[in-house]
């Protein structure tokens, strides 16, 4: 369908300025070396708040996207402590993640607040990452689809209007249990939820804008197991956590991919 690979990190909450300035240089320069990789991947990292502004004027016009990890639901106001989509926006982030299973259980995200903060990412010019996924218990108890299908259903509303920004969406699929544990989804499981979740995309929104949505699998994807899970129809990329602090690892993952 002409989805263009998408491999994005997400630095959580590592790394101080030298730190990401020195990593994203890193990443830079790999990529920079890898000039047949961006007709088919498009790369992205998403380091703290505090590392965006200097990341920006550093990255300059490079291929490496910049993303943030969270944003505020308003565009400004008195939220102390909040960063807005207007502010991401003005030091050079493309993208937002949001609902992150870490959000959801740390700080009580749920559903409906990940889908304001969906509508507010398009009112302030950035793609939004949102993130489903199931917890160990709930996959054991059979609930996987239940639980994907209860977390995608209650973003949806919040989508333009139009198709043309619908099929920007990005959705990364992370299975609570495979996420900073090592233990990773088979790639036919992965492949299973990935391909539910655009049968559930086509079915709320058509064949044609489901079929540009980009679904990233975010459990774990590291060096040895991504062109495997590259490689499955649906896998349209990954959310990388611990792969995504070490240049070389990463670049790695970005290797997988055929030229």
């Amino acid at each position: 369908m002409g989805r263009r690979t998408l491999i994005a990190g997400n630095w959580k909450m590592n790394g101080l300025l030298e730190t990401a300035q020195e990593l994203a240089g890193a990443i830079q320069t790999g990529l920079t070396e890898r000039e047949e990789k961006r007709v088919v991947c498009e790369v992205l990292i998403c380091p703290p708040f505090t590392a965006l502004s200097a990341l920006h004027q550093q990255l300059g016009e490079s291929s490496l996207k910049l993303g943030a990890q969270d944003m505020a639901v308003e565009s400004s106001g008195a939220y102390t402590g909040e960063v807005s989509g207007l502010m991401l926006r003005n030091v050079g982030c493309r993208y937002v993640i949001l609902g992150h299973s870490e959000r959801r259980s740390y700080y009580g995200e749920t559903d409906e607040v990940v889908a304001a903060k969906t509508a507010s990412a398009y009112r302030d010019g950035l793609t939004p990452i949102v993130c489903v996924g199931e917890t160990l218990e709930e996959r054991e108890a059979g609930k996987t689809l239940e639980v994907i299908d209860r977390q995608v259903n209650a973003m949806l509303p919040s989508l333009p209007e139009t198709d043309s920004k619908r099929q920007t969406l990005v959705i990364a699929y992370e299975p609570v249990w495979a996420i900073g544990t090592g233990k990773v989804a088979t790639t036919e499981q992965a492949q299973e939820v990935h391909a539910h979740i655009r049968a559930q995309l086509a079915k709320a929104l058509g064949d044609a804008t489901a079929g540009k949505i980009r679904i990233l699998y975010g459990g774990s994807m590291k060096p040895g197991n991504a062109k495997e899970l590259l490689a499955q129809t649906d896998i349209d990329g990954g959310l990388i956590g611990g792969a995504a602090l070490n240049a070389n690892d990463f670049l790695a993952i970005v290797d997988s991919l055929p030229n």
